[in-house]
């Protein structure tokens, strides 16, 4: 939008305009309950009162609220939808609610001789239930309502307080009491004004720049009429108004703005309602706790704008089975159910029938997308009593059960608290894996098809916690997730890098995995430099293998640092391959040497699948590069794979992971081998 086109921020003199017609919109309802307590305090009240005084100032009333009452029929019909000087139609309001207070004091004051105890405090109830009315209907304006209610009390309550007379004194002390409360109940009625005016204000705002869009303007302007509508119908108690309106704000806060779903602080009141509820009634009630699988790869690959559309629809969905309020958006792509009355039995079944419709295909923009959904429950107050209790235990299933089985459920059960602890408990010990020299390095060589000769040697890290060895496919996810990846990984590759400087007995090359957070790493490629440089290792006998996944993360970023490495005359392979999400034009983007076909597809050639090694060899050929079987258990597999045209195969055929130290005689033995 243009600076031209952008609406003007709204001025004092339209700020003091609105204060003015909020001030007269309930100045009749002012008016008439004026001239009803005057009245009653007048002809029933002060009955015993004598003195012919009341009547006159009983009439200057009536002649102040008659003119106050010609004030706001001129207002009405001559100055209210005009462009009117804001400031002099104040004080001709202010001039007559100034008046009113005089009257009013002057009425107590000058016939405070005359009234006896009892009519007196019937005068000064009326007089505060008055002057607390006052405080409301004069609450946009707080110089008028706190100068109301000090003309109105404040002389009765100086004279009472200097009376001899205990009751008289008592009185005055209440009264001055009573005008303290009046003016913090008018300071927070004016605050609560205030803050309508700058919300009223702010909508006048949006509104103009919403002029462009037709139906947004229709929208603004319907709501702006419900909100002069609702200001019309105000009463004396505005602070119950402004309550209502703040009501409405925190119900707004308390939905997330993307499904319409409650977001997690509107889930949380809910859930602690229903805790409360089900403690006292001894009802049971389940937690599910749902996490999108898939996601991810929609979103990066399609963008924002359809994952959010997803999203909507996955909404959607899951209000079928689950009240409006009792489900919402926790974060990202998850989602938390709440179930009344539900045991494990009945969670089980919705976890079931959400997973299945989750599973569903949803079309968006001409794609057609597939996900699933693992689930969490937990069951109260079988697995807690607490809202963050319910909460945590339901997203530790969800995340163990991912981890074993995703697109599954579960209900929580201790085997998941222990795994928990056990996962913090490697995670604490693997920050301080290399301090401690636990890690290690085994190798496992890489046997030219043609030729038995050893073609390269992998480096397979290795940890020893608590003097039991720890699995890689435990470890290395937690390295990723706690972030200590780059760190571990920079040290396999040095230690590699060294010992295959070292060898004497073969000048093959050595193979290092290589994380895709650790290639993405702003300072991976001077690592690199650091380590070729310090180990004394030619480049061209390095290998680093990077899985499919790579693809997933910033192209542009990948292709920079691969062609960074490939500089410096590092051979590059793809590991894995075939169980990513890799495409071809992806792959051709790319400069590698290798492609490393997954274990999984040679362990097919016993049902007779060959296919995808087939079209993997095809595809190398079409790159030039060289291709990599791994898993060979059978002379019969290396024999198959040889005639398909792989070039190397790796597996426990020829040798399994062995130490630094043992690969040299192993190196003696396969060459004696070869040569018999």
């Amino acid at each position: 939008m243009s600076q031209q086109s952008r609406p003007a921020p709204i001025s004092e003199t339209q700020t003091l305009r609105q204060m003015i017609e909020l001030l007269y919109q309930s100045a009749g309802t002012a008016i008439v309950l004026t001239f009803v307590a005057v009245s009653v305090v007048t002809f029933l009240i002060s009955t015993e009162v004598t003195n012919t005084l009341k009547y006159d100032l009983w009439a200057a009333m009536v002649v102040t609220l008659a003119i106050r009452s010609f004030d706001l029929v001129y207002w009405a019909f001559t100055v209210r939808d005009t462009d009117f000087e804001p400031s002099l139609t104040y004080y001709r309001y202010a001039a007559g609610v100034v008046l009113t207070a005089v009257v009013w004091s002057a009425y107590v004051v000058l016939l405070y001789d005359d009234f006896d105890i009892l009519s007196l405090s019937a005068c000064i109830i009326v007089t505060c239930a008055m002057t607390t009315g006052a405080s409301s209907i004069l609450a946009p304006s707080r110089k008028l309502s706190i100068t109301y209610c000090t003309l109105v009390l404040l002389p009765f309550c100086v004279i009472a307080l200097q009376d001899s007379r205990m009751h008289y004194f008592s009185l005055g002390a209440i009264g001055l009491a009573y005008w303290f409360a009046l003016i913090s109940l008018a300071l927070k009625s004016n605050r609560f004004v205030n803050e309508t005016i700058v919300l009223r204000n702010e909508n006048q705002q949006l509104k103009e720049l919403a002029k462009h869009a037709h139906e947004e303007a229709s929208s603004v302007k319907e709501e702006l009429q419900r909100s002069n509508e609702a200001l019309d119908h105000a009463n004396a108690s505005l602070e119950i108004e402004v309550n209502k309106r703040t009501d409405d704000i925190h119900r707004l806060s308390n939905r997330d703005p993307l499904t319409g779903l409650m977001n997690r602080n509107g889930f949380m009141r809910l859930l602690n309602k229903q805790i409360t509820a089900s403690k006292r009634m001894n009802n049971k009630f389940a937690i599910l706790f749902v996490d999108l699988d898939g996601f991810k790869q929609v979103n990066d690959s399609l963008g924002h704008q359809v994952g959010d559309r997803v999203l909507e629809e996955v909404a959607s969905r899951l209000a079928r089975y689950s009240e409006e309020d009792n489900l919402a958006r926790w974060g990202g792509d998850e989602f938390v159910m709440l179930l009344p009355y539900a045991n494990d039995d009945t969670a089980m079944a919705v976890a079931n029938a959400t997973r299945s419709s989750i599973a569903l295909s949803i079309d968006v923009e001409s794609y057609n997308i597939s996900l699933d959904a693992t689930i969490g429950i937990s069951l109260f107050p079988d697995h807690a009593d607490d809202a963050q209790g319910m909460i945590q235990l339901a997203d530790l299933t969800m995340y163990e059960q991912k981890k074993r089985k995703p697109g599954s459920y579960a209900v929580y059960s201790q085997e998941y608290y222990d795994a928990l602890q056990e996962e913090l408990m490697l995670r604490d010990g693997l920050r301080n894996a290399i301090a401690n020299n636990e890690l290690s390095l085994c190798y496992q060589p890489i046997i030219e098809a043609e030729g038995d000769a050893i073609w390269s040697v992998e480096a397979l890290l290795r940890w020893n916690f608590d003097g039991k060895p720890v699995s890689p496919a435990v470890f290395i996810p937690l390295a990723e997730k706690s972030g200590l990846i780059s760190d571990i990984g920079n040290w396999v590759l040095h230690r590699a890098c060294i010992d295959a400087a070292q060898w004497q007995f073969t000048r093959a090359s050595v193979s290092v995995n290589v994380s895709v957070i650790q290639l993405m790493d702003d300072s991976f490629i001077s690592s690199l430099d650091k380590v070729l440089l310090s180990s004394g290792l030619a480049p061209e006998r390095l290998h680093i293998e990077i899985t499919e996944s790579v693809f997933a993360d910033n192209q542009e970023k990948v292709l920079a640092q691969i062609n960074a490495v490939k500089q410096r005359n590092i051979q590059i392979s793809i590991d894995d391959f075939g169980t990513g999400f890799s495409s071809l034009s992806q792959l051709q983007s790319l400069s590698f040497d290798h492609i490393k076909i997954d274990r999984a597809f040679v362990q097919n050639l016993e049902e007779g699948s060959d296919t995808i090694i087939r079209a993997t060899v095809f595809i190398a050929k079409e790159f030039r590069c060289k291709t990599v079987a791994e898993g060979i258990e059978t002379q019969a597999h290396a024999e198959r794979l040889k005639s398909m045209g792989v070039d190397c195969l790796q597996g426990y055929l020829f040798a399994k992971p062995m130490t630094n130290n043992a690969l040299p005689e192993w190196c003696k033995q396969f060459a004696k081998r070869t040569k018999n």
